[in-house]
């Protein structure tokens, strides 16, 4: 037992410093010298918990939308750790303990999704972001599952792809115990509480995160809604779902 408990120590010293860093230090840094303070970080929280990454395909670069499945919290980390990209987020993620800060600072743009208003404003941001060369990220699902099965996509968020023409690449998530069987523990979904989810997670020995970069999507005026449809397949197909 005293091994997670290790592990809760460290993380929660992670996320304190990584509070700090933000709120002192990252006015005073430009987005370059940001991005590779946040993939560090990330990169630190993957050593904690003893996540080995495999990853194949090529991940996207600037001026690009990176849509993926979504199992865990700790995806957005995941992806952090591998590449300089910008969330999409619902709202309630702003108010998360420690984490909503560490959102905030990484520059996550966050959406209330029960307000039309707000999608507008959001996809008027994105398309911004794409202008400006940043790589952009969203769950399409709009919330979790257990990974073993995937959520129809909402197509609203991919709009500002189809208006900037700009490359939609999918990734598939798939999270493995070492043994290699599905890991249904690094799940956060239904009604799991953030803090469950950490105990969940610190007490397995390690796991395994399979991220595979798909082909980018052809994106010359297509409906958004053929977008997400196109980007769900590839991505169930990739995990083997129907």
């Amino acid at each position: 037992m005293l091994r997670p408990i290790i592990k809760i120590v460290r993380l929660t010293s992670l996320v304190l410093t990584g509070v700090a860093t933000a709120m002192f230090l990252y006015q005073r840094m430009d987005r370059a010298a940001r991005d590779r303070q946040l993939l560090g970080w990330a990169g630190k929280l993957m050593r904690i918990l003893n996540i080995s990454l495999r990853v194949s395909g090529s991940p996207p670069a600037g001026g690009a939308v990176l849509v993926a499945n979504h199992v865990s919290w700790l995806d957005i980390h995941v992806l952090h750790s591998l590449l300089p990209v910008r969330f999409i987020s619902k709202a309630e993620v702003r108010d998360w303990p420690l984490f909503g800060q560490l959102a905030k600072a990484s520059g996550t743009l966050f959406i209330t999704r029960e307000k039309k208003s707000d999608a507008i404003r959001v996809n008027q941001e994105m398309a911004a972001e794409l202008e400006a060369g940043e790589c952009l990220a969203f769950f399409p699902e709009g919330t979790t599952s257990d990974g073993q099965e995937m959520r129809t996509f909402f197509p609203s968020l991919f709009q500002p792809a189809v208006d900037a023409g700009c490359p939609v690449i999918p990734a598939a998530i798939r999270y493995r115990d070492l043994s290699g069987g599905p890991c249904l523990e690094a799940a956060y979904h239904g009604d799991m509480t953030l803090l469950g989810s950490f105990w969940r997670i610190a007490k397995l020995p390690g796991l395994v995160v399979e991220v595979t970069f798909l082909p980018a999507l052809l994106n010359n005026g297509n409906h958004r809604r053929e977008l997400a449809k196109q980007a769900e397949a590839a991505i169930r197909s990739a995990l083997g779902m129907h």
